[in-house]
């Protein structure tokens, strides 16, 4: 059995309540929901994969579609020194072995500015959310493989929100034409 999980019931629009071989888990936004909600789901079940849709902020305005998510880094922290994106006890970033793919900056706030943009390409970081960071850190304490997907919503911009409300949909969408294409359901 394997684990779908999003932040928000939005980004599942696309999916049918039961999907053949997954449970399904919403785990809320930001950084310490999605860690409370994914530790509690796995301290109940036994999953052979986590399997995680959602939608990113895009930091670069060519990036778009749908990104397999391999490293993640959290923006919004700085340790003892004041170094962004070092966390005081926490691993700089996270990465899931086997794959390539994308780097995501994960805070626990909706970027929505220039200021934020820059300094997150200067962590290494081509999208944004405010998830993928504790999803792949619970994984690896479980020991359970994780695969993220994340659909391109907005460039992180002025009016990012607004963009982000109109495209969900469309995302979830895109979200769950990869699903079929990579498990056939």
């Amino acid at each position: 059995m394997k684990l779908l999980v999003a932040a928000l019931e939005s980004e599942l629009v696309a999916f049918p309540e039961e999907l053949p071989g997954f449970d399904r888990l919403v785990t809320g936004p930001g950084k310490l929901q999605a860690t409370y909600a994914l530790t509690r789901a796995l301290d109940r079940g036994t999953y052979d994969e986590i399997v995680v849709v959602g939608t990113a902020g895009s930091v670069d305005a060519a990036t778009v579609g749908v990104h397999e998510v391999t490293t993640a880094l959290q923006h919004d922290v700085s340790d003892v020194d004041g170094i962004a994106g070092q966390h005081v006890s926490l691993p700089t970033t996270v990465s899931i072995a086997g794959r390539e793919g994308t780097t995501i900056a994960t805070g626990d706030h909706f970027v929505d500015d220039a200021d934020t943009v820059e300094a997150i390409r200067a962590l290494g970081g081509t999208l944004v959310d405010m998830e993928a960071y504790a999803y792949i850190w619970v994984a690896q304490q479980f020991g359970v493989p994780i695969r993220i997907l994340k659909a391109v919503s907005d460039n992180a911009q002025d009016d990012a929100i607004t963009d982000w409300r109109d495209a969900v949909a469309i995302c979830s969408a895109q979200l769950r034409e990869r699903i079929t294409e990579l498990y056939g359901v």
